[in-house]
């Protein structure tokens, strides 16, 4: 007799069938068991345009969550009637009521201030956050970045499959070539001893794995910056060496600010706000910052204008001053 599939068991399976990442299989769960409590329990096929609305309202006006949060639980709610339910939404033209969305200027470390934070960073994460700096990498792409998308003959860092789905080459900052190639040595070293100890399959992405079989075991194919150790995959409970936790990192980012007497608030991205800020100053045009950022859209590169902006006005003076 076949068991019948629990509803949150096939967004699951939707989610990894569609190879999105964990986190985000997380974050989709979270939503539509939300979604399905706030309605005590009715099952979204007997829902629709209404319920939608009126939840996405609550969420802006009960639980006045960011214009950013509410927008992830929509994802959520869209991706459950259209991949899992195969309901046609387009003409359901859903019209909640959106939390205020909120336009922040980044902010930014002066370069003295990322040499600072820098300086309190120990080993691989220094390393690290050197080349989330010099590349103007999100976090996530730094940790997920393979031997094989480091080119040392020709000083690029290739990015694939970042946030907006665009591929795109970065300059290798030469500081850091004869740094990343010891790195490079050392992963090598290490996954010939993952080998030896009957370990050395790594994760792929798009399920290489089953196409290409003995890639997962490829040196190319590990991680830069490989976790200190072999880990269980909490979808597959396959035992494999993952790469460096972001949580990892971002607490070493904390302490490191700390450390450095930093008032500002230092997250893994202001290394990335500060990297396109830096090249604006500079004189690098914004297109070509664009490209290197992975944008899709000019909109997005240009709120670092505004920020060069709110700096030249600390040039001006207060009438107390004329």
């Amino acid at each position: 007799m076949e068991v019948k599939k629990k509803l949150l068991d096939i967004v699951r399976d939707t989610v990894r069938f569609k190879h999105y990442s964990l986190s985000t299989e997380r974050t989709y769960i979270h939503w539509i068991k939300h979604y399905i409590f706030f309605h005590n329990k009715k099952h979204p096929k007997e829902m629709g345009k209404e319920e939608i609305e009126e939840y996405l309202t609550s969420l802006a006006i009960k639980n006045k969550v960011a214009s950013s949060t509410q927008n992830q639980a929509f994802s959520a709610l869209l991706f459950l009637y259209k991949e899992v339910l195969g309901v046609d939404m387009s003409e359901w033209n859903i019209q909640a009521l959106r939390a205020q969305e909120r336009k922040r200027i980044p902010v930014v470390l002066t370069k003295d201030e990322v040499k600072l934070v820098i300086e309190n960073l120990k080993g691989i994460y220094n390393l690290i956050t050197m080349l989330m700096y010099g590349c103007g990498l999100r976090m996530n792409e730094v940790i997920n970045l393979r031997v094989k998308d480091i080119d040392l003959g020709f000083d690029k860092v290739y990015v694939w499959d970042s946030k907006s789905l665009k591929d795109r080459v970065i300059p290798l900052p030469l500081k850091l070539k004869q740094r990343i190639a010891v790195q490079l040595e050392a992963v090598s070293e290490l996954h010939a001893k993952d080998i030896k100890d009957g370990f050395g399959a790594v994760y792929l992405p798009y399920a290489l794995e089953k196409k290409y079989k003995n890639a997962q075991f490829e040196t190319k194919w590990q991680y830069l910056f490989p976790a200190a150790n072999i880990s269980t995959d909490p979808r597959t409970k396959i035992k494999r060496r993952h790469h460096i936790l972001a949580n990892t990192l971002g607490r070493n980012i904390k302490v490191a600010a700390q450390k450095a007497n930093l008032n500002k608030r230092v997250t893994s991205h202001i290394f990335r706000h500060s990297y396109a800020t830096h090249l604006l100053q500079a004189g690098i045009d914004l297109r070509s910052i664009q490209e290197l950022l992975g944008h899709k859209s000019v909109e997005t590169t240009m709120i670092y204008t505004h920020v060069i902006s709110e700096m030249n006005k600390a040039k001006l003076i207060s009438p107390l001053d004329f």
